[in-house]
């Protein structure tokens, strides 16, 4: 079905940007950038920046730009800005004017804690653990079941989801396991016209990946998606995953490697030490790709999981500059099925958890980010997070509200997040009530 399109254009303003600050402008989304210079700021905070949304000459709400984008109703036109999409045999009037949604009273209790000891599995183990609140076997990415496996290229069926060759299934995205599924329009000097799949464009949530489309997927804790094609959006939109090309799937980015799924940097190991007594579901954004926060890393309740920390010299460019992984850190006791996709500002979870954590890897330093998800939400994560390490450059927690640096985390801010760096050995994000 063709669809037909109408513009949304999208005016952003950045109030008190601060130095180096960058905004990728992919819809809703951002990834971000390292910086040139080896300084401390490689790992970008942004500063304060309002997005004002405009359809047919009518302002609407972000919500409304969200809620169309996961149902269909707005899609990317070619030149990639957001556009109203109806079908060729019925016209759609623009979304009304709607008043800012109410904050939902839902709450997330903080169990009763537990003094069991972490366990920990490192990359490569095949031991694999499930919650009460994960969602499927597959939920929290342990599993790295068939990850070193070469990927049969061409010759498995579009129809199959590769979980046996090291691909997480995300059943609760509704799409037969895929993190986002993409269908590029036409290709010259980059893809445009891209339009993404969802539950309204596949309702049977099987046989998702068709002909032409980018099929993306998650890979276990520790390691990361290796494939996207070097033809990437005409205005800045990513693509990522596996290509369905005469029924059967095809590997975009081989001469990378033949696996789905990679290791980060090899000189740092990155960890999440979970010690509340509830799980904490930790989401990175699809990137590149629908950009949406469904890749999972599910830690449990006292337990030790890994991070994957994009090595930038193998990783992927965005305009020619690297790229860092995002993470969303939703509050604790949230299912895995409700925090890994997109959310609304009804509740503190998926692309509006209250805080974000940047990783990577560039100039021979992993640099580590803990900062506010801005300027989406100003909610307030309900546990403290803080980078530990014996070869830290820099320290970083936050608490109550508060982004602490300094020798004594005596430097604060509520809305400027931190950033640690090493060269070296292995960084862990603990998440505590202290």
């Amino acid at each position: 079905m063709r669809i037909a399109t109408s513009l949304l254009s999208a005016a952003v303003v950045v109030a008190a940007a601060q130095p180096h600050g960058h905004s990728h402008q992919h819809a809703h989304l951002e990834e971000r950038q390292f910086h040139p210079d080896n300084t401390a700021d490689v790992i970008v905070v942004p500063g304060p920046t309002e997005v004002a949304y405009v359809l047919n000459g009518h302002a609407i709400s972000e919500q409304e730009v969200e809620e169309g984008v996961r149902n269909g109703t707005l899609v990317f036109a070619q030149d990639g800005a957001v556009s109203s999409a109806s079908s060729s045999a019925s016209s759609s009037a623009p979304p009304s004017s709607a008043a800012a949604p109410t904050t939902s009273s839902t709450t997330y209790a903080a169990p009763a804690t537990s003094s069991s000891a972490p366990a920990y599995s490192a990359p490569g183990s095949s031991s694999s653990s499930t919650s009460s609140s994960g969602s499927g076997s597959n939920s929290n990415s342990a599993s790295t079941s068939g990850v070193n496996t070469p990927f049969p290229d061409g010759q498995l069926s579009c129809s199959t989801f590769p979980s046996q060759y090291g691909a997480v299934s995300v059943d609760w995205i509704g799409l037969g396991g895929w993190t986002g599924i993409q269908s590029p329009g036409s290709n010259n000097g980059g893809y445009s016209d891209i339009m993404t799949q969802d539950k309204n464009t596949c309702p049977s949530g099987t046989n998702c990946c068709q002909e032409g489309m980018f099929c993306s997927y998650a890979c276990p804790a520790g390691y990361q998606k290796s494939q996207w094609p070097s033809t990437q959006g005409k205005t800045g939109q990513s693509v990522g995953g596996l290509l369905c090309s005469g029924g059967k799937l095809h590997l975009t980015n081989p001469s990378l490697t033949g696996n789905l799924c990679m290791t980060g940097a090899s000189e740092v190991t990155v960890l999440i030490n979970n010690t509340l007594s509830s799980n904490v579901a930790v989401c990175r954004t699809d990137y590149p790709g629908t950009e949406g926060e469904t890749v999972p890393v599910n830690t449990q309740p006292n337990s030790v999981s890994n991070l994957t920390c994009p090595d930038a010299s193998n990783y992927y460019t965005w305009e020619g500059g690297f790229t860092s992984a995002q993470y969303y850190v939703n509050p604790y006791g949230v299912p895995v099925a409700d925090a890994c996709q997109w959310g609304s500002s009804a509740n503190p979870t998926g692309n509006w958890a209250p805080l974000n954590l940047g990783v990577g890897y560039t100039g021979g330093n992993a640099w580590l980010s803990i900062f506010q998800n801005l300027p989406t939400t100003s909610e307030l994560l309900n546990f403290t997070v803080e980078v530990v390490g014996d070869n830290l450059a820099g320290k970083c927690r936050y608490s109550n509200g508060q982004y602490c640096g300094g020798e004594n985390y005596q430097t604060c801010s509520s809305t400027t997040g931190c950033t640690v760096s090493m060269s070296s050995g292995t960084a862990t994000f603990v998440f505590s009530y202290s």
